[in-house]
């Protein structure tokens, strides 16, 4: 039911949100599933997913991101990284969200970020769309159950209002996109596009913020499990990379698919539910995810639905980036606790179009230092606005640079801390190419990635044989189970070695390059382990 009347209790007056019409607090899921449909939000499917579309946005739009400059926060951000927003023009964008917002019916959820209580965020999301509410009752980890909430403000609230669009002109925003956190408010601004995706990342970036520069933790976008004798394993990676997929494994408990914390306790999902990429999804090799789009209180965003409400996951027309938002809970296997101990293993995945990197390699802590600095991977069609068909190779340093709000060596220092503090060994996997760069090559096969991540967390890579690659330094396996062992050399795969060895040193430019923004923060064993050229090489590179 609408609470008119209790708009102080839940908050509104504080943030200057006046003669609102019906303000629809912590509604469940089934009565946001009245409201969608009711509004023509969204569509019922086949055995119960609600179905939305996100317009013209369907996915990120990174140059639309701010922070706002204010003296609280301005000295830590890292601004290299990151965009100022003037106090001035952000009061003045808030001022006319709020004039929108008069006369219109909101919805809130309440809200908490990190399953460790010592780490914990209180959010609250304010929206207009009730499948907005519903993406974060799904996402975060639900607190409507804990007794006087309506009492209690929010540590950070987000105003989140897709219809309204900003006039770059008057508010100084890129396009009529805006996702904007002001740190000294304790406020995040979403406007002008409905793709969800820009709740969660928005709160990821506070976290990002503030859990390594408050409270010393390692705040990380990686995906998290662990067998049943509890050893938990990590799995760093960009969208498109393997994180949800791999780590959503029927043999092993599932902690979270994307966002975490590594404490001195342990390792803690940030999250409630799972936002996992569906397109072309295969039931064989992903039964979990893709039962879930079979699900009662699951969001579908952009996917094909027919007349006869059946789904078309394999429907690119809308987007590539299809995405299936759903309460964690809906994975059978998962830890509801949200809580790991430390990781045995660090999972570095990256997608490389090129088909040069190895399928596995074991990397040295210097080696890990190094690959979760630069990031690398392929940025695949449709995750990001104005992206283009081709995927295209990328360094996202600490592998999720749009939401690193401090220096990447703040994150890089805490990562080599917890690493030898927990003695756990760390690994690069490719799910990218092989047999040549994307268009030539195919896609390495799940079934062989699952295997070589299997081999990794049951300890079978742990003491077998491994050649040295000449250029990347990177130590292969030599066999792994169920793998065949040509397979391992990716030089191997490749009808023309002295193709593949052009292409090679082609990448190992492209990592020296952009390593060179790191140079004067990074100790010289780091640098070193990197990419080393032979002097010809460097000599054509230069050139």
């Amino acid at each position: 039911m609408p609470l008119k009347g209790l708009k102080h209790k839940v908050g509104l007056d504080h943030h200057g949100i006046k003669n609102v019409k019906e303000v629809f607090w912590n509604l469940s899921t089934p009565e946001l599933y009245e409201h969608i449909i009711k509004n023509a939000e969204g569509t019922l499917s086949h055995l119960g997913p609600i179905c939305v579309t996100t317009g013209e946005h369907t996915g990120r739009a990174p140059n639309d991101k701010f922070i706002v400059k204010e003296p609280s926060s301005e000295e830590n951000i890292w601004w290299g990284n990151n965009k100022p927003f003037a106090m001035e023009k952000f009061d003045a964008l808030y001022a006319r969200i709020l004039a929108y917002m008069q006369n219109k019916n909101l919805y809130i959820q309440d809200c908490s970020a990190g399953a460790d209580p010592k780490n914990q965020l209180h959010i609250r999301v304010i929206t207009e769309f009730a499948w907005h509410s519903l993406f974060a009752r799904n996402l975060f980890i639900q607190i409507n159950d804990k007794p006087n909430l309506e009492t209690h403000e929010p540590a950070f609230t987000i105003i989140d209002m897709p219809s309204f669009k900003a006039v770059p002109s008057i508010d100084g925003t890129n396009s009529e996109v805006f996702v904007i956190v002001d740190f000294g408010k304790q406020l995040v601004l979403i406007g002008g596009t409905s793709y969800a995706g820009e709740i969660k990342k928005s709160v990821f970036s506070i976290l990002n913020y503030l859990l390594p520069y408050k409270n010393k933790v390692m705040s990380m976008h990686c995906s998290a499990n662990m067998g049943t004798d509890k050893d938990t394993a990590i799995f760093f990676g960009l969208s498109g990379t393997g994180k949800t997929t791999l780590s959503a494994d029927p043999e092993r408990i599932l902690i979270g698919d994307d966002e975490h914390g590594w404490s001195e306790d342990g390792v803690f999902n940030f999250e409630g539910g799972c936002y996992a990429k569906v397109i072309r999804l295969s039931e064989e090799a992903e039964p979990q995810i893709f039962n879930c789009t079979r699900l009662f209180g699951t969001i579908l965003e952009n996917v094909v639905i027919g007349e006869d409400r059946r789904l078309d996951l394999d429907n690119p027309s809308l987007t590539e980036n299809t995405r299936a938002a759903y309460p964690i809970k809906h994975i059978d296997n998962a830890d509801l606790s949200g809580i790991g101990g430390h990781p045995k293993n660090v999972i570095m995945l990256t997608c490389d179009a090129f088909g040069i990197l190895p399928p596995v390699s074991k990397l040295t802590p210097e080696q890990a230092m190094y690959h979760f600095i630069s990031g690398y991977t392929a940025k695949v069609a449709g995750t990001e606005k104005g992206l283009s068909r081709e995927p295209t190779a990328t360094f996202s340093t600490c592998f999720g640079a749009p939401f690193m709000v401090l220096h990447p060596s703040v994150y890089a220092n805490l990562l080599r801390e917890k690493i030898s503090q927990s003695k756990a060994q760390c690994w690069l996997v490719n799910t990218g190419w092989t047999g040549g760069p994307y268009g030539v090559g195919k896609r390495i096969d799940i079934p062989y990635t699952r295997a070589m991540i299997h081999g990794i967390l049951s300890g079978e890579l742990e003491n077998v044989a491994t050649t040295t690659d000449s250029l990347f330094g990177l130590q292969v396996p030599e066999t792994v189970e169920g793998v065949p062992d040509e397979f391992l050399n990716p030089r191997s795969t490749w009808k023309n070695g002295e193709a593949y060895d052009k292409k090679a040193r082609d990448l190992a430019g492209l990592f020296i390059e952009n390593f060179k923004n790191f140079d004067a923060n990074v100790d010289a064993e780091i640098k070193a382990a990197g990419p080393q050229l032979p002097l010809a090489s460097v000599s054509e590179l230069k050139r």
